[in-house]
């Protein structure tokens, strides 16, 4: 049991700042307990500003009541799933808080998936009540699915002039491609508009009693890498935990006085928590951006005086070499952090070159309620994703065996399912839940499928997805090796690499190649096994270079092997 004692040791607490307690007390409350005594104590502060728009907390609270009052009279009860398929605005904090006051389970659709995706997850989770962007209701239409209650909503009526401020981004496309349904369908029997709703009913919710450990508050969609995406069970008390946990960790936050500039996707886990739980609950003015623009980022930050932010790598990819962030005195800033993907230790080298301040990584997964580590302020470690939140138990457990690995070995980070935000387990699929728990000894231990290793300080190096890792003559090859050493090329823009099944060797190393403008036609696919022989081990190197426009990416800006790997197929 030696490896085992390493990691209950906790030898990152020693790295701990001396404000930062190793373990939390978590309240058994709900999140609307958390929402209503936010209101209480900052009622009049701005909780939203969006596109020049204010709304105060005090507001809030009356549109997340009328909204609650309103789906208990459309028959929503306790324990009913209600998607929500919505842009970043408004709209999205009063449906998410509203239909909590429910009792009901929310499950966030992401806005770019396809009607057959959109099909799959609401038909998986039951849901018969759907809160859409009007003009996202072409994809929902296209299921054929019937549904109790359809709500829709356009995001101009929180800002009638936002369209003309929309700018290059994924959103421009949809609004250019798609239109709104007619006025006519929300008088059909079953179809509403949000705006007739929350002027109808008054704000006066149904009083519901949640038990925080057992009842279900949000139902993330996630793991279609490998299958069907599979549906998280986040519970209100590990959404709790993990915000006390994480605040914890960086205790100059200071409730009441954040601004936080809230461009991450709030379907997703990272925006979700960041934004419009653990901000809401905590008093923060959240800056809604709806489309990630780059001048509106900024803009928003340096008029706004935003004190943190959080990106994925992607965007600090982007602002290093944008001839607009330095526009924005990054150094004001408490704290910027990184999530929702590895971060590249050039990226984070050109970022502190370029602005003076360090990137600080958080690490975690929607089946955490998401976060697991981060980097204190002032020791982000290269090439790290920090250490353990407070509270949080975490070792490297073997790939595929249940035992721990010594401390600097490969192996997988799992977290201890006796940590308080450790999700439920997969909605109705106990098969996939007890295949992500490992079982040692009296201890359950959650597998998060990143392959990783703990160093003698405590902190947690990623090295790649378990089903990203490649296997070349029974070698491992880990694809984000292969692209940090092939982005690092100066001619080369983006990458991405794969395993390609072959029945000699098991799998050959793919990598898919975007060249910068003046490489094309001046780099040839010599040009870059040259460069890879004198960069990596002879069975690393890729055997199949292709060229291509473009790199597939997920929503929050991540290379996205499983399109790659489909493309081939």
């Amino acid at each position: 049991m030696k490896a085992a004692t390493i990691y209950h040791e906790k030898p990152w607490l020693k790295t701990y700042p001396q404000e930062v307690p190793a373990d939390v007390k978590i309240p058994e409350k709900s999140l609307i307990q958390a929402f209503d005594e936010a209101v209480q104590k900052w009622g009049k502060n701005n909780a939203i500003l969006f596109y020049g728009k204010k709304i105060t907390y005090n507001e809030l609270k009356n549109k997340v009541d009328r909204l609650a009052n309103a789906l208990n009279a459309l028959g929503v009860k306790k324990g009913d799933v209600v998607a929500l398929l919505l842009l970043n605005s408004p709209e999205h904090v009063i449906c998410f808080y509203g239909a909590a006051k429910v009792g009901a389970i929310v499950t966030p659709v992401s806005p770019v998936y396809v009607s057959s995706e959109i099909r799959h997850q609401l038909e998986n989770c039951g849901a018969q009540t759907i809160i859409c962007q009007d003009i996202l209701y072409e994809a929902v239409e296209k299921t054929e699915m019937k549904f109790k209650n359809v709500i829709l909503t356009n995001v101009s009526e929180s800002l009638p002039k936002l369209k003309k401020l929309i700018g290059k981004s994924i959103l421009r496309g949809i609004y250019q491609q798609m239109s709104a349904p007619p006025e006519e369908l929300a008088k059909k029997e079953g179809f509403y508009r949000l705006q007739d709703l929350l002027e109808k009913y008054s704000p006066e919710p149904p009083k519901v009693k949640i038990n925080p450990k057992e009842d279900v508050l949000t139902l993330p969609y996630t793991g279609g890498t490998t299958g069907k995406p599979k549906g998280v069970m986040i519970t209100h008390y590990g959404v709790i935990a993990n915000d006390i946990q994480f605040r914890s960790h960086y205790p100059f936050l200071e409730d009441g006085k954040e601004v936080v500039v809230a461009y991450m996707p709030f379907y997703h886990a990272a925006g979700q928590f960041t934004s419009l739980l653990s901000g809401i609950i905590r008093g923060s003015t959240l800056i809604i951006i709806t489309t990630p623009d780059p001048d509106i980022i900024l803009a928003a930050i340096a008029k706004n005086k935003a004190t943190f932010f959080v990106g994925a790598p992607a965007i600090y990819e982007l602002l290093k070499d944008y001839e607009k962030t330095a526009r924005v005195n990054w150094k004001k800033l408490k704290i910027i952090f990184s999530g929702a993907d590895a971060l590249n230790e050039s990226t984070a080298k050109d970022w502190e070159a370029r602005t003076g301040t360090v990137l600080h990584d958080i690490y975690g997964q929607t089946e955490l309620s998401p976060l697991s580590h981060g980097a204190p302020l002032g020791k982000q470690k290269s090439g790290t994703v920090g250490i353990p939140l407070p509270g949080t138990l975490v070792a490297i457990l073997d790939s595929e065996n249940d035992e721990f690995v010594e401390a600097g070995e490969l192996g997988e980070i799992c977290v201890n399912c006796d940590c308080p935000q450790v999700c439920k387990g997969y909605w109705e699929n106990p098969a996939a839940t007890k295949e992500c728990q490992a079982v040692i000894g009296n201890e359950k231990w959650w597998r998060t499928g990143d392959l990783g290793s703990m160093d003698p300080e405590g902190y947690f190096h990623i090295y790649d997805r378990k089903r990203d890792l490649i296997k070349y003559k029974g070698l491992r090859i880990y694809a984000r090796e292969v692209e940090e050493i092939l982005r690092a090329h100066p001619l080369i823009k983006e990458v991405g690499v794969i395993g390609v099944p072959d029945v000699k060797v098991g799998e050959k190393v793919k990598a898919m190649v975007v060249l910068e403008s003046d490489g094309r036609g001046n780099v040839s696919e010599d040009d870059i096994l040259q460069y890879c022989k004198e960069k990596l081990t002879s069975y690393k190197i890729p055997r199949i270079i292709e060229f291509i426009g473009e790199i597939p990416r997920t929503d929050v800006g991540k290379v996205s092997r499983r399109e790659l790997r489909e493309e081939e197929l």
